[in-house]
């Protein structure tokens, strides 16, 4: 199976309706236990072309299909994150790093406000963190959470003082061996541009985005 349907195959998993993406355009369901989004609102995702959206009732599904301009209905959007999907055989190692357990990570979580906390993924992750110290201090680590289907979420932070050095490249790439190790299929989801260039350069095809909308009060 290609990273196309492969990404695809777990996004219609997350909606937790018995729906596909279509081969191209955009399907709209009524899903109100989807995961593609926050409770209650609408979360559209598009992989290789073709969009899935699902909403939390009928009268949101028709406001939906009905509007041309998506942001004109929403009173609060998420996104769009890039959704970059690995293809074992792509996969560029650069270099290793210490594992450690995650409870080892509040300092340098401790460094970035709570959104880049949050951003990052760090505190969630199940995998074990693959860091590097200078001086002693960890200032840079990966790890990734299961998500269904065998999918492993890639999370990565480097200390906002030792950017621009690498560092990310390689805790992730040490992140991203250990999850192919265990034959999960790698996920990379991501806003910032900076994110985005270490995914490809580790071998991440970017094929999709992610983005979801709380519809105003109608």
């Amino acid at each position: 199976m290609d990273v196309v349907a492969r990404a695809r195959q777990l996004w219609e998993i997350l909606a937790d309706q018995p729906v596909r993406f279509p081969e191209s355009g955009t399907a709209i369901v009524v899903a109100p236990r989807s995961k593609l989004c926050p409770p209650g609102w609408c979360g559209t995702v598009t992989i290789g072309g073709a969009t899935l959206v699902t909403c939390p009732d009928e009268a949101s599904a028709e406001a939906m299909r009905t509007t041309g301009e998506w942001d004109d209905l929403a009173a609060r959007t998420l996104g769009p994150a890039h959704l970059a999907y690995l293809d074992p055989a792509r996969f560029r190692p650069a270099g290793s790093a210490d594992a450690v357990a995650k409870d080892e990570l509040r300092d340098l979580l401790s460094v970035v406000d709570e959104e880049e906390a949050a951003e990052c993924g760090l505190e969630e992750i199940d995998s074990l963190a693959y860091t590097l110290e200078v001086k002693g201090e960890i200032v840079a680590a990966a790890g990734y959470k299961r998500w269904p289907d065998d999918v492993a979420h890639l999370c990565v932070l480097t200390h906002p003082e030792h950017r621009g050095r690498g560092l990310a490249r390689r805790v992730a790439s040490a992140a991203v061996e250990a999850a192919l190790s265990e034959g999960l299929f790698g996920q990379w989801r991501a806003r910032p541009v900076a994110s985005r260039k270490v995914a490809a350069a580790l071998g991440f095809q970017d094929i999709g985005t992610q983005f979801s909308l709380r519809l105003k009060e109608r």
